[in-house]
């Protein structure tokens, strides 16, 4: 196995609900402004990077985003990702308090999902380091069978919405994936014009001589980690088994498929099936030998989840041929939101097609708020009836330091130090700065380093009276 560098980034809905339901509500710009109001007031920005190494910021459409650190296996990726969360939902708090002082008692509800209920669709990227020799666009077309059909075991699932404007009857469908409606391209360097699957610019936030950035932005957010495991985990192993020089079948889907497979996911089933038995041999199927290769080869950073998701790869699958459900309803997204959905149809009297009453709506959109003791999923999963992978404990002390097997490290590193000194700093992926008295800086070319010496001299540096801020 080869080591890899991976992240993810996660937009956020952002709602507000008045306490008082004949008061207005805020809109998006003021309640993100709100939750923001705190970062700002702290760093004179809303683009900022957290102490532990990962980017929190507002974007286009007052959508808060997180990109998690530099991480080296899944397991950590995943702690990162629902440390993310945490960190919002800390925010959200913070901003109710603050609407709570001055006179406006309500709520501020992050949603972890990709459409709002006017149809606008929002993203969660993917990041894979892969070796400079590697053509994008070769990369991506050759990936693009496997990630329209990967939504048969990634999707979060979603209720369809009609569009604004929409002429003629629309059909109210339980979809697959929220994102398949809303991506165009297959490969792409736009990121304004198009929604591809793969965005082809070329900004590997590492050495450019040795690396590029494989973006991926046709996947879902979710929110049971078993989901976001197999996500990552089956794409790291197509990866995987394409720089062995692995040849997959030239599978034709036409610009529709993505769309037409998140309505039925029998179309999308061969293909995946293929995928999966490809990775299936070449990683040996046992957990045992997923391991010892993974130890061989990264030997500070293995991938115990290899062994995991294919086996929760298959299932999925298997599920999907047979209809019976129950062997994965507890940690693939779309099934279990769809198995509550089904409840409230048998408790409302509802056809199983009949996806119109507004209760299911809200329904949907619940499962993705982050709260915990509110949020649906997040209910769920305190019940035992979403599989949590990550160790709570991890999770907090991600909120704080970054991974300390990559250059998130560094990073954090040089936050905590500025933050002890009160230092002026400048921070970016690749580049740390000391503004005061002299400004100096050093550029991180190499995102698996975690040792630096020209880190140390610049924390040294910070220790002068003369660059506190």
């Amino acid at each position: 196995m080869h080591r890899r560098i991976m992240g993810v980034e996660t937009e956020y809905g952002i709602l507000h609900t008045p306490a008082d339901p004949t008061s207005a509500r805020m809109g998006p710009d003021e309640v993100a402004r709100t939750l923001f109001r705190p970062v700002v007031e702290q760093h004179a920005s809303s683009n900022i990077f957290a102490l532990n190494g990962a980017r929190l910021y507002l974007d286009v459409g007052s959508h808060p985003e997180y990109a998690t650190p530099e991480c080296d296996s899944v397991a950590q990726l995943l702690v990162y990702d629902r440390a993310g969360d945490e960190l919002f939902n800390d925010l959200s708090l913070e901003a109710e308090q603050r609407l709570h002082a001055g006179g406006l008692d309500g709520q501020v509800l992050l949603f972890r999902n990709n459409v709002d209920s006017v149809g606008n669709s929002y993203g969660c990227h993917e990041n894979y380091l892969v070796s400079r020799m590697h053509v994008l666009k070769t990369l991506g077309t050759t990936l693009l069978p496997f990630l329209v059909t990967r939504q048969l075991i990634a999707g979060a699932g979603m209720i369809s919405t009609p569009l604004p404007g929409a002429r003629g009857e629309h059909t109210y469908e339980y979809l697959l994936s929220q994102r398949a409606d809303h991506v165009w391209d297959g490969v792409s360097s736009a990121t304004t014009r198009s929604r591809p699957m793969i965005n082809t610019r070329d900004e590997p936030h590492a050495d450019s001589h040795l690396y590029r950035r494989l973006h991926v932005i046709v996947g879902d957010s979710t929110m049971a980690e078993p989901t976001t495991a197999l996500k990552i985990c089956s794409t790291l192993m197509v990866l995987e088994m394409l720089e062995s020089g692995w040849s997959p079948r030239n599978f034709e889907l036409d610009n529709g498929a993505i769309k037409d497979i998140a309505r039925n996911p029998r179309l999308g089933l061969e293909v995946q099936r293929y995928y999966y038995d490809a990775a299936r041999a070449f990683f040996n199927d046992n957990a045992q030998g997923v391991q010892v290769a993974s130890r061989e080869h990264q030997t500070h950073s293995p991938e115990p989840l290899y062994a995991y998701c294919l086996d929760l790869w298959g299932r999925t699958l298997d599920a999907i041929d047979s209809g019976d459900y129950s062997t994965i309803d507890t940690e693939i997204d779309w099934v279990i939101k769809l198995s509550v959905i089904r409840a409230y149809q048998n408790k409302l009297g509802l056809h199983p097609e009949d996806f119109t009453h507004p209760q299911l709506k809200q329904i949907d959109l619940r499962y993705h708020d982050i709260r915990p003791g509110r949020g649906l999923a997040r209910v769920l999963e305190s019940k035992g009836r979403i599989r949590r992978l990550t160790d709570p404990h991890e999770v907090d002390r991600a909120k704080t330091y970054g991974p300390i097997t990559t250059r998130a490290h560094l990073r954090s590193r040089f936050l905590h130090a500025a933050v002890e000194y009160d230092a002026a700093v400048g921070v970016e992926w690749m580049r740390l700065k000391v503004t005061r008295p002299e400004p100096k800086g050093i550029e991180l070319g190499d995102p698996f380093a975690n040792d630096n010496a020209d880190v140390d001299a610049l924390i040294d540096y910070m220790r002068a009276p003369e660059s506190h801020g």
